[in-house]
């Protein structure tokens, strides 16, 4: 078994992020731990979006990236997934990671527009292998940016 942290929530003011849940490693789908959260309004019940943090490496992740994220319609266009993304740093150092790969697809303008705004480096455009669980959804390209993250904290980046 995974050993999870205890970081039920983070918060800038403006959006807050609370815990969801923590899934266990899938060897067989090649999944890793993985922590959901929630995106909320400050005072406002309903979910904006959530944020996955992907614990670990593997081909599958090369694709699909160590951070996951999904604004919901009536939440986009504030700069909540890049703000979610900056929150979930401190989780990402606690488990010794010091870059997280982000992917996306060429024609998600928003999200690769959020990856550049939070300075991730372009690694290339790359084709989904067809055994790829992604690749069965229909996504057969992925945009990969590496974000290093390291010395976010002590530079006030995040």
């Amino acid at each position: 078994m995974f050993n999870f942290l205890n970081y039920p929530s983070f918060s800038d003011g403006i959006l807050e992020i609370r815990l969801s849940q923590v899934l266990e490693a899938d060897e067989e789908k090649q999944y890793v731990p993985s922590y959901i959260y929630y995106m909320y309004e400050p005072r406002n019940p309903v979910v904006a979006g959530y944020i996955d943090l992907r614990i670990g490496d593997n081909e599958s992740l090369f694709y699909g990236g160590h951070i996951g994220y999904r604004v919901n319609e009536p939440f986009r266009g504030h700069g909540y997934a890049g703000r979610a993304c900056r929150l979930i740093v401190p989780l990402a150092l606690a488990h010794g990671m010091e870059s997280l790969r982000i992917t996306c697809s060429p024609d998600n303008l928003a999200s690769k527009r959020t990856i550049e705004k939070l300075g991730a480096e372009f690694l290339g455009l790359v084709k989904v292998p067809p055994y790829n669980e992604m690749y069965q959804r229909g996504e057969v390209e992925k945009c990969i940016f590496l974000w290093h993250i390291k010395d976010l904290i002590s530079d006030k980046r995040v």
